[in-house]
């Protein structure tokens, strides 16, 4: 699956136009390289998101097209998560 369409099924990002502003400012690391949006996602792999002064690492669970918003979270298990803030 791609990239962008994983961030948006998985409501890890809202909207897919979104994740693939994310993708494109080199944002997402998939099992530490750079990632587009159009990068292929698959069970196992390690995404790290940087979300202004957080980041967010998750390991990708499962891969489905059609997903409620219920069953999202199941998608994904949350590593670590971090803040940015320099004090």
């Amino acid at each position: 699956m791609r990239l962008d369409k994983f961030l948006k099924v998985s409501r890890l990002i809202k909207r897919r136009t979104l994740a693939k502003e994310v993708c494109d400012k080199g944002r997402i690391q998939i099992n530490g390289q750079v990632a587009k949006a159009g990068s292929t996602v698959k069970a196992g792999d390690e995404l790290v998101i940087k979300f202004g002064q957080k980041t967010v690492t998750v390991r990708v669970e499962a891969i489905r097209d059609i997903v409620r918003k219920e069953e999202a979270g199941t998608m994904y298990t949350i590593v670590s998560e971090t803040s940015n803030t320099a004090e």
